[in-house]
């Protein structure tokens, strides 16, 4: 299903969906929106608030009728079903998702991406594919010009449109005239690399016109953002993006027994790099403290040892937490595999500056080891997809129960494939009264 809105029709129908919400709870959209931020807020800061706040995970295309290619290629769509969701089920922190042009993706022949509506059917699930596209031999190259490195190697790799950019010269030693090689740019390949730049920035720059600022449209429906990833701060990890962006799972895994120096070398950079580039939050813009994501997939326990975690993972993502705090946002770290002791590395940070989500097995563990310091976040497990509603219910009730006391809870509930829109009402607003302090 589509939607034949255009973006006239869209901001109109929010107008109208304000009005129909002041009306129906005798209060303005921006008290609606601060009750559920200062929610948020005390529960990050480590106070008690009214009751645990959450924010949900829903198929979009079985509640909305919308499928999941459309935050690819029908931006009004994609953001009709957000606001259905947001409207229905009303969380305290609200998702948008991670829309982008699939257009520019084909255009750009992107090789470490599927998406649903391109490659993937239309209602499957975004998927990254992890590949060597930095080679063992190339860290010195890496490091000594970067820049040279991404243009001539990585990018190209990457990218199907830009295989024509691994014919440059280095661009490191042209100290007497770019002219000299310009005629390569006559070449057919090069015509079709411009043509394929110009069609895949068309395309973003007409998509992100379209798709505006979903967050913001939410926000004056009442609803706050759960969280931006990538907007501010200063990422996560730098191994991971070493491990899944330039070497891969296997290249890191040897490179931490085969080059350890050089992998903590390119770790340490590409931190550096990240902080000089990063911008602080803007106290003037709408929520605060600014709330940032930090998806984290490496650091657990089946991947690396102790040793090896204090060593190549914990001292790099502590330098990116406390740069992301020290320039005015809340990072939010998913710790996207169990943990379980290494949590306590949290506690090296600032009290009730971050929020740790946790995977489903490390929520009590951390609670223990981190109530009274940082906030957690509950993540229900993905095989709740299949429960039923009373399961699901059953389930965040026992968190309520065994985490919430003293405050430092918030929940992400994963509604499953089940039951009717009224249906998950009801179970929501069990919760909701069940978690009032």
């Amino acid at each position: 299903m589509t939607t034949s809105l255009s973006r006239k029709q869209y901001e109109k129908e929010l107008q109208v969906l304000r009005e129909e919400i002041e009306k129906n709870k005798g209060k303005t959209t921006e008290q609606l929106y601060e009750e559920r931020e200062k929610r948020v807020r005390d529960a990050i800061e480590l106070r008690e608030p009214d009751r645990v706040p959450f924010s949900i995970n829903v198929n979009t295309s079985k509640y909305t009728g919308i499928h999941n290619s459309a935050a690819y290629y029908d931006p009004i769509a994609w953001k009709t079903a957000m606001r259905q969701i947001t409207l229905d089920f009303e969380p305290d922190m609200c998702n948008a998702g991670l829309p982008t042009s699939g257009l520019a993706l084909e255009a750009l022949d992107v090789k470490n991406r599927l998406w649903p509506g391109g490659p993937l059917p239309p209602d499957y699930e975004y998927q990254f594919v992890e590949g060597e596209y930095m080679k063992e031999d190339e860290y010195d190259l890496f490091l000594s010009d970067p820049t040279d490195f991404m243009i001539r190697y990585y990018l190209p790799r990457m990218y199907g449109a830009l295989l024509p950019l691994s014919k440059l010269p280095s661009l490191s030693v042209m100290f007497q005239g770019f002219e000299g090689i310009v005629p390569i740019f006559t070449t057919p390949e090069f015509m079709q690399l411009a043509r394929s730049l110009s069609k895949a920035g068309r395309e973003m720059a007409e998509f992100r016109k379209t798709i505006g600022d979903a967050y913001e449209e939410l926000a004056l429906l009442g609803f706050p953002a759960f969280a931006h990833l990538g907007a501010g701060g200063v990422g996560g990890a730098p191994f991971d993006t070493v491990s899944s962006f330039l070497r891969g799972m296997k290249g890191s895994m040897i490179d931490m027994y085969r080059r350890p120096e050089k992998l903590l070398q390119a770790c340490n950079m590409i931190l550096e790099r990240r902080i000089a580039g990063a911008f602080p939050a803007d106290p003037k813009k709408r929520g605060n403290p600014k709330r940032t994501g930090m998806p984290l997939w490496r650091g657990d326990k089946s991947f690396m040892s102790d040793a090896q975690f204090m060593k190549f993972y914990w001292p790099g993502l502590k330098k990116a937490l406390q740069a992301t705090i020290d320039l005015g946002y809340v990072p939010i770290p998913f710790f996207e595999a169990e943990f379980g002791d290494r949590l306590e590395c949290l506690l090296e940070l600032p009290k009730g500056k971050v929020i740790a989500a946790v995977e489903h097995m490390d929520v009590v563990k951390a609670k223990e080891i981190l109530g009274g310091h940082t906030c957690v976040l509950a993540r229900s497990p993905l095989s709740s997809k299949v429960w039923s509603l009373a399961e699901v219910e059953k389930y965040t009730k026992n968190l309520i129960d065994t985490c919430g006391k003293g405050g430092g809870l918030l929940l992400n509930i994963r509604v499953p494939d089940k039951g009717t829109t009224e249906d998950i009402k009801v179970m929501l607003d069990s919760i909701k009264e069940y978690g009032r302090y």
